[in-house]
């Protein structure tokens, strides 16, 4: 009889099981069938290094914090995250505002330095980097410098479409990503604009589709072919819903046809781009991208973030989320905050959920159920995974890939209130398990 690993994780600490293989011939059962038919090759899974995040690990003695550190990123252990996001200049979830250059008119960016990030966010990644041999890293800011923007501020606004601002703020990322690259950090991607659709009291900055072509096929992506740079220009991460009311007049703002296609079909700019990142709130247009733009590589750029409770109710929503991108196409998918301390507040003041929570005052480190989501995808599915089709009533519920090993492996929730007889049909044999009441699972073959 042959053996059949599954992780499982039912409102409780992951577990590990081993499962005998049964054949059945009950028509009764619910199968799900593993087919060839194969969708995109997988980047990796990840976080986003941010400053509280690091903050919180601080307040924890050395022991505990590689420990943390660990359970994230380890490649035998842990999640095995290897597919990470960082900031330029100030997050939502800094402790402060900055940007690396908030000298006036600096148009040649000489007062330019990542001197912050020395403290807060390089000790972080390479704290992550001793368990992971390729750790690849892509960044975005939420603001230029304010000198840069009408108004001057760090939230609200836009960026000034000037010339010298423009060949400014080309240079800027330039210089970041060269900076890194000293520290022995290689950005393999450059997002323009985190959120271009947010007008937020933190760190934001409005940017139109016409605004990131221009910005992309103009200037900052002849300035890093012409400095023969490897790092990636990526048209993200676009947020906000399919279609919304914006600015006077209550225009309508069509994610996709304002923002993908608008610079999609400018060759100009198109030559640049690599890939198009989503947030969480671009969740309906990714099918549509998928469909018109097959070739190019998508990513999910951040997590839809919670309230700070880290409920399992939430895990489950985040499941379908990760499900529902993996489905339309993305190569990667990128979770926001790893670890914060309780309740999750941001400077700005708003909470949002973590994979892991931090007390400062007892020193209890808490896995909250999101951990758990994730682990069940990123421990298992190998990078260069391909992603392969399901069908049967579980598919609504389930993911399968085929690691380069061979090995198939197969994500699948139960989200009803009682327990579910589940049978995987895998080639010629049939896995049958009774799935417990809002739980999640993972079966490698």
């Amino acid at each position: 009889m042959k053996k059949l690993w599954i992780e499982t994780t039912e409102h409780k600490p992951w577990q590990e099981k081993r499962l005998e293989a049964t054949q059945s011939t009950d028509e009764n059962i619910q199968t799900l069938r593993i087919t060839d038919n194969q969708g995109q090759t997988m980047d990796g899974f990840g976080g986003c290094f941010n400053e509280l995040g690091w903050i919180a690990l601080q307040k924890v003695d050395e022991k505990v914090r590689q420990t943390v550190i660990k359970e994230l990123f380890d490649q035998d252990s842990g999640c095995r995250f290897n597919f990470c996001r960082l900031p330029i200049g100030a997050s939502d979830y800094a402790a402060q505002w900055y940007s690396h250059n908030e000298h006036d008119d600096d148009f040649a960016m000489e007062q330019f330095s990542i001197s912050r990030d020395y403290d807060y966010l390089i000790p972080y990644i390479q704290q992550a980097k001793k368990h992971v041999d390729h750790l690849k890293l892509f960044a975005s800011p939420w603001s230029p410098p304010t000198w840069m923007k009408e108004p001057k501020a760090y939230n609200h606004g836009r960026l000034i479409m000037d010339d010298k601002v423009l060949k400014a703020y080309a240079l800027y990322f330039l210089k970041f990503v060269k900076a890194y690259a000293e520290e022995g950090l290689t950005i393999g991607q450059i997002h323009v604009q985190n959120e271009p659709f947010a007008d937020q009291k933190f760190p934001s900055c409005l940017w139109s589709g016409e605004q990131m072509r221009r910005f992309i096929g103009e200037y900052l992506g002849p300035l890093f072919a012409k400095e023969g740079m490897d790092t990636e220009i990526w048209l993200g991460t676009l947020n906000g819903p399919e279609q919304m009311s914006f600015g006077p007049g209550q225009i309508i703002i069509n994610l996709f046809d304002n923002y993908v296609d608008h610079v999609m079909f400018d060759e100009k700019a198109k030559k640049y781009i690599k890939g198009i990142g989503y947030q969480w709130a671009g969740r309906e247009a990714i099918q549509r991208t998928r469909d018109s733009y097959p070739d190019i590589k998508l990513m999910q750029t951040e997590n839809e973030c919670g309230d700070g409770q880290n409920s399992w109710v939430y895990a489950r929503y985040v499941f379908n989320l990760m499900r529902h991108y993996l489905r339309n196409g993305v190569n990667s998918y990128t979770y926001w905050n790893m670890v914060l301390e309780p309740g999750g507040s941001s400077t700005w003041g708003w909470k949002q959920n973590a994979l892991i929570t931090i007390n400062p005052e007892t020193a209890q480190v808490i896995y909250n159920p999101e951990f758990y989501v994730m682990k069940h995808f990123s421990r298992f599915v190998d990078r260069g995974a391909v992603r392969l089709d399901v069908e049967g009533p579980w598919s609504g519920a389930a993911v399968a890939f085929k690691n380069p090993d061979g090995s198939h492996v197969v994500i699948v929730a139960n989200h009803v209130q009682y327990s579910r007889k589940l049978a995987i049909k895998h080639k010629e044999d049939v896995y049958t398990v009774l799935l417990a009441p809002h739980s999640f699972h993972t079966f490698v073959m």
